[in-house]
């Protein structure tokens, strides 16, 4: 059964975690993308989206092709980390 987060920072925070494992462990870029982006399509496929944030994201992921996909799912992680900046600045 997949977790649900009703709150968009929770979630986010899920997945900054998971990224931060990546990076320690030593995944490149492109192989926390591909994971990412793998772990979208179950997502996709088995989470019903509890909150307008993750609403969006799937209507986006339903309408995107393959390379939209990849694009969305740098951009998330591309804002993860430059939200993890800013924390880390204060």
């Amino acid at each position: 059964m997949v977790e649900q987060f009703s709150d968009w920072d929770k979630w986010k925070d899920s997945l900054r975690t998971a990224i931060e494992l990546g990076q320690k462990i030593g995944f490149e870029e492109e192989t926390i993308v591909r994971i990412a982006r793998k772990i979208g399509d179950l997502l996709n496929l088995h989470a019903d989206p509890e909150n307008r944030e993750q609403r969006l994201i799937k209507e986006l992921w339903d309408v995107a092709g393959e390379e939209e996909q990849k694009m969305l799912t740098k951009l998330i992680i591309r804002m993860l980390k430059k939200e993890e900046e800013a924390l880390a600045e204060n």
